[in-house]
C-alpha cells in the first residue's frame, strides 16, 4: 500500500469563525498539517488566544503573510477579498485553492487568471471536484436549501417553492454588528434579506445544472436566530407524489452521499451541530410537500465541507478527519 503523503495546508483569514473551525479540523486530521494560518489582526498571537477551544492543542501562532510552500490554501476572508488576494499575491499553480467566500461560486465569476473554480457541493459535483484544482465552497444557506431540493430538481418536479430558514449568530461572522450582539440576539428573532438573499443565485445555478428545463420560482425568507450555530430550513411546494415515492427517490439520489441522510423521523438541529452532516426529512399534508433540512453552518455550511472537498482533491476517503460527534444535548 502506498503511504499517504501529508497535505500541508495554509489558511488566509484564520482568526474568524470559519478559520478557527478549519484549524480545529486540520489539527486532528490524520493526513494534514497546518503550514501557516494568516491573520492581519492577530499576527504573532497564539491560536488559542483567539480560539480558546484550541488551548493545549497546539503552540502555533498566526502569521502576517502567506508562504507558498503548501499544497492547498483555504481562503476564509470576506466576500470580495478572495478575488483581491489572488490578484495581489502570486500563488504557484501547483497549489490548490479552496475559497469559502462567494467570489467564484457563479459560472460567470469562476475564472481568475489561469484558475478555474469548480462549485464544491460534493453531492452534486463529486467527479468534477476530484479532478479539479480550485474549489468554490458553497454558501451555508445554499447548502442546506439545495440538498433539500436537488433530487426534485433532477426529476423536473420543482415549481413554486416557499422556503424559510433560520441561522445562528456565527453565520454573520466574528465582526460585531447590532444584530450579532448578545443583548440583541437573546430572546429575539428577525427576518432579513427577504426574497433577496445572495445564496439564491447559486441555488438556481445548481438546479439548472441538473435540469435546464426546470426553472422554479424560489422564494426564500431567512431568519436570524437566538443561538450560536446551525441552520434549519423548511421548503414547501405542491407535489402529487406519495411520501413513499419521494423517500425512495431521495434515498436513491443520495445513495453515495456520505454526509447527507434522509430521516424517517422529524429532525432537529442539535443532531447535526458540530458535525459535517445534513439531515433531511419529508412531510406530505394533502397536496403539499414540506422538505426539512438542517446543517451546522460552520461545518457542512463552511469549513467541514471545505475539508470534505480537500479530501476529494487529494484522493482521500471523503470522511477523513470529519467523523465528528453532534452536540445532541
Amino acid at each position: 500500500m502506498t503511504e499517504q503523503k501529508t497535505i500541508h495546508a495554509g489558511i488566509i483569514g484564520a482568526a474568524g469563525y470559519t478559520g478557527g473551525e478549519l484549524i480545529r479540523i486540520l489539527l486532528n486530521h490524520p493526513f494534514a498539517t497546518i503550514g501557516f494560518a494568516q491573520s492581519r489582526s492577530a499576527a504573532g498571537t497564539a491560536f488559542s488566544q483567539v480560539h480558546p477551544d484550541l488551548y493545549g492543542e497546539t503552540d502555533q501562532a498566526f502569521v502576517a503573510e502567506m508562504h507558498p510552500d503548501v499544497d492547498v490554501i483555504f481562503l476564509c476572508s470576506g466576500h470580495g477579498e478572495a478575488q483581491r488576494f489572488l490578484q495581489e499575491h502570486t500563488v504557484p499553480e501547483t497549489v490548490k485553492i479552496i475559497d469559502l467566500s462567494q467570489d467564484f461560486r457563479l459560472h460567470q465569476h469562476a475564472r481568475q487568471g489561469n484558475r478555474e473554480f469548480v462549485y464544491g457541493l460534493p453531492e452534486l459535483n463529486k467527479e468534477a471536484i476530484i479532478n479539479a484544482t480550485n474549489i468554490a465552497n458553497p454558501g451555508c444557506f445554499a447548502t442546506a436549501i439545495q440538498l433539500g431540493l436537488l433530487p426534485l430538481a433532477k426529476a423536473g418536479l420543482l415549481s413554486s417553492i416557499y422556503t424559510t430558514g433560520i441561522t445562528g449568530s456565527t453565520g454573520a461572522g466574528q465582526g460585531l454588528s447590532t444584530t450579532s450582539h448578545f443583548s440583541w440576539r437573546s430572546n429575539n428573532i428577525q427576518s432579513y434579506k427577504t426574497l433577496s438573499h445572495q445564496h439564491l443565485a447559486e441555488i438556481k445555478q445548481s438546479i439548472l445544472a441538473l435540469n435546464a428545463a426546470n426553472k422554479p420560482d424560489l422564494n426564500f425568507v431567512p431568519w436570524r436566530g437566538d443561538f450560536a450555530r446551525g441552520i434549519y430550513v423548511s421548503s414547501v411546494m405542491d407535489c402529487s407524489l406519495s411520501i413513499a415515492e419521494l423517500t425512495a427517490w431521495f434515498n436513491d439520489f443520495y445513495k453515495n452521499a456520505v454526509f447527507t441522510k434522509i430521516s424517517d423521523r422529524m429532525i432537529d438541529m442539535k443532531q447535526v451541530v458540530n458535525t459535517n452532516k445534513c439531515l433531511i426529512h419529508l412531510e406530505k399534508v394533502e397536496g403539499k410537500l414540506a422538505i426539512h433540512s438542517t446543517i451546522d453552518n460552520l461545518l457542512k455550511g463552511a469549513s467541514g465541507q471545505a475539508v470534505q472537498n480537500m479530501n476529494l482533491l487529494f484522493g482521500l476517503v471523503e470522511t477523513t478527519g470529519l467523523q465528528l460527534k453532534a452536540s445532541a444535548f
